[in-house]
């Protein structure tokens, strides 16, 4: 039993198991191979011996899980395995009553239904303050450029200001509806859907050159929709 000189017999106030590298049984039953054992002055006890056999394992990995566990369970154990990479026990989980387990489960399942009806409350309000300030977004559109349509507009909003995009209508100045933000957003959407830029990127235009060559095209169309709308239309 040299190879188990290492563990403590507790971890952090609770007892230690051990799950063995190799086939070990019980020095008291004689039980075995053993999943998991507690060293009693050096000797294997399986965990019926040891006044453990009633603890279900709860694998590590979800903290909440395993903190409610451990602090509803009036009795519990550190479970450890060694792992002769890093030359060192590390633990596995922990073995808790199983009344503890079932409660602090359906209070993780109670908090994750209300985290999940909490997302879907804070996508509905996103996408309703999106909603908002596309709208507003658009009617700056159509304030700065009067005879550009009104569903041209939108779809330059709603293109400008989608969340989490980095366009535009998402900066700082888009946000507060600046004069030179909203042009920008038109004069992009301009030179992409009614010029050859793109094209001319794809053939290997240098970008600086490519908005030069189309720059006129989209001056002239900004200037027509700059251009007051004639009485009732």
């Amino acid at each position: 039993m040299a190879r188990f000189a290492a563990p403590p017999h507790r971890i952090s106030g609770a007892l230690l198991v051990v799950q063995p590298l190799g086939k070990r049984h019980c020095d008291e039953c004689r039980r075995g191979p053993l999943a998991l054992l507690v060293l009693e002055e050096g000797e294997p006890r399986c965990l019926d011996c040891a006044d453990l056999g009633h603890l279900v394992f709860l694998a590590r990995g979800d903290t909440a899980l395993t903190r409610r566990s451990r602090e509803g369970s009036g009795l519990c154990a550190v479970v450890v395995r060694f792992s002769r990479r890093r030359g060192r026990y590390e633990r596995q989980g922990l073995l808790v009553e199983e009344a503890a387990l079932v409660r602090a489960e359906e209070r993780c399942l109670a908090d994750a239904e209300a985290r999940r009806r909490r997302r879907v409350r804070d996508a509905r309000r996103r996408e309703a303050e999106d909603v908002r300030f596309t709208d507003a977004f658009a009617r700056e559109i159509g304030r700065l450029f009067p005879c550009c349509p009104a569903d041209r507009a939108y779809a330059i909003a709603a293109h400008a200001s989608v969340r989490g995009s980095g366009r535009v209508g998402r900066s700082s100045a888009g946000r507060a509806l600046s004069e030179a933000a909203v042009t920008a957003a038109v004069r992009a959407s301009v030179r992409h859907t009614e010029t050859a830029y793109d094209e001319l990127l794809m053939n290997g235009v240098p970008r600086y050159q490519a908005r030069r060559r189309i720059a006129s095209a989209v001056d002239a169309r900004l200037r027509e929709w700059c251009a007051e709308r004639p009485e009732g239309v």
